[in-house]
C-alpha cells in the first residue's frame, strides 16, 4: 500500500512511501488485541480500593445481645458485619491488577491495530520537519491544511519533541506519542494516525525484526 508524504504546510511532495505489508497489512488478530488492550487497561488501575473488616472499625467489643432467646438473629458486638456501621465481609482490599502478557502476543496485536488503520485509509505520513518554537496556533494551522482539524488524532515522532508536544498539548483531540510510547490501545482510540517518515521507518524496523 503507498501512502503520499505530505510536508508541515500540508502540501503534497511529490513523494510516496510503500507500508511494509508485515506490519500494515495483515489478517488481524482481535483476540490479541483483546488481551493487549486488557492488559493495558488493567495496568492503570491503581488498585487502591479498601473497605475496613470489623477487626478495623472502632466499637465496643461488649456482645449487645444474648446468643439466644431473643427471637433475632445472633450477633455480637457493635462492629459485626450484621449490624449498620459494622465492617464488611469479603470486602475489597488493596491489589495489583497487572497482568503478564507473551511479547509476540503484543506485537502482534499491534500489527493487527496499525493493519486495521491501513484499512480503513486511516493513515497519514509527513515528512520529518521542526518547529522553532511552540506555537498552538501553527499547529492548528497544520492540522487544517492535513485535512485532520476536529478529528481524533494520533501524532507518532521518532523520539521526543518538547516544542511540537507543547504545541499540542492544549488541543483535547490531538496526541503526541514517541514511536515506544504507541500501544494498540492508543492506534485504536484514535480516528486517525499521523506518522512522520521516520517514526514509520523506526516502527517498520521495529515490528518487522
Amino acid at each position: 500500500m503507498q501512502l503520499n508524504v505530505f510536508n508541515i504546510k500540508g502540501e503534497d511532495t511529490g513523494r510516496t512511501v510503500t507500508l511494509n505489508d508485515a506490519v500494515f497489512g495483515i489478517e488481524p488478530n482481535d483476540h490479541a488485541i483483546y488481551l493487549d488492550v486488557k492488559q493495558h487497561m488493567a495496568n492503570r488501575r491503581q488498585g487502591t480500593h479498601k473497605a475496613k473488616e470489623r477487626s478495623e472499625i472502632t466499637g465496643s467489643t461488649r456482645k449487645l445481645i444474648r446468643q439466644k432467646g431473643s427471637g433475632g438473629a445472633r450477633r455480637g458486638d457493635i462492629k459485626s458485619p450484621v449490624m449498620v456501621g459494622g465492617g464488611r465481609i469479603f470486602g475489597p482490599q488493596p491489589r495489583d491488577y497487572s497482568f503478564k502478557l507473551n511479547k509476540k502476543v503484543k506485537a502482534l496485536a499491534r500489527k493487527s491495530a496499525l493493519s486495521y488503520k491501513a484499512k480503513d485509509n486511516a493513515i497519514t505520513v509527513v515528512e520529518d520537519f521542526t518547529m522553532e518554537a511552540p506555537k498552538t496556533k501553527e499547529f492548528v494551522a497544520f492540522m487544517r491544511d492535513l485535512k485532520l482539524e476536529g478529528k481524533k488524532i494520533l501524532f507518532v515522532l521518532p523520539e521526543n519533541n518538547q516544542t511540537v508536544f507543547l504545541s499540542a498539548r492544549n488541543l483535547q483531540t490531538t496526541k503526541v506519542v514517541t514511536v515506544p510510547e504507541m500501544n494498540t490501545y492508543k492506534v485504536l482510540d484514535a480516528a486517525n494516525l499521523l506518522l512522520t517518515e521516520k517514526a514509520l521507518a523506526i516502527i517498520e524496523e521495529h515490528f518487522n525484526a
